[in-house]
């Protein structure tokens, strides 16, 4: 299994180091910066051979023209959006780690951007902004039918697959969790947790899908409790699932 580090970049976001200790090889996901990068690089006495990106806005993609190399595969979301892309991506395409035994699968999880792709394997998910500790990205591009299945599918993952996602955002949206499902017992003592995590400034991540399933609202669109809530929120009795999941985006959007 590979160990993932976390690497904080800009003000709230995480590049993550994947490296092995049979490997001085290294990858990493989403660099926002090169610098912190470079940091750890030399601080684990490890060589960059492999960028994955999984969506085009700059807080993710922004030190990619620092760290990347002639020859290093750049991989990232097929369309051309993404800046640096050497290996363009989609749907179900192999990623092969160079020195790091390692093969991860392309998923596409449009909604926060239309290209979006996160990278599952080796009993992790790398999600970029599609699915947060707690929550879910802001639909910048896609609309709630989308998003919502996409999550649908990530749901269907098995529990012990562990998240990585791009920023610090587990305490705000936990406590808008807890908004949304106020008797959830699981919910409130992952909450309890994750403030006396953040009152030391520890990384909250990664957590687990099993983790997610139990206590992300965005991915608890069919309990009663939350569809009540959400219900309450839109002012009507929501009937479906996509319509429950985006009372609950708006809701989180202003809340």
């Amino acid at each position: 299994m590979l160990n993932v580090t976390p690497i904080p970049v800009l003000a709230d976001n995480y590049t993550w180091l994947l490296h092995s200790p049979q490997s001085t090889h290294a990858a990493v996901v989403d660099p926002g910066e090169s610098e912190p990068v470079r940091r750890a690089l030399e601080g684990f006495g490890l060589t960059l051979t492999a960028i994955l990106l999984t969506h085009h806005h700059h807080d993710h993609v922004g030190g990619v023209g620092n760290l990347s190399q002639p020859g290093m595969p750049v991989f990232g979301p097929a369309g051309g959006q993404t800046p640096g892309v050497t290996e363009p991506v989609a749907e179900g395409d192999p990623v092969f780690l160079p020195g790091l035994d390692t093969r991860l699968t392309v998923m596409a999880v449009p909604g926060h951007t239309l290209d979006h792709i996160a990278y599952i394997g080796d009993e992790a998910l790398f999600a970029g902004d599609a699915l947060f500790a707690g929550g879910c990205g802001r639909m910048f591009e896609g609309d709630a039918a989308t998003m919502q299945g996409y999550l649908a599918r990530l749901r269907e993952l098995a529990d012990e697959t562990r998240l990585y996602c791009g920023h610090e955002y587990t305490l705000a949206n936990l406590e808008f969790a807890i908004a949304a499902e106020p008797d959830n017992e699981k919910l409130q003592q992952r909450l309890d947790k994750v403030r006396e995590q953040r009152a030391r400034q520890a990384v909250t991540l990664p957590s687990t899908l099993g983790e997610e399933k139990a206590t992300n609202p965005f991915l608890r669109w069919d309990k009663p409790e939350v569809i009540d809530q959400a219900s309450r929120q839109a002012g009507h009795a929501l009937e479906d699932d996509v319509a429950v999941f985006a009372a609950l985006r708006q809701w989180k959007d202003h809340f």
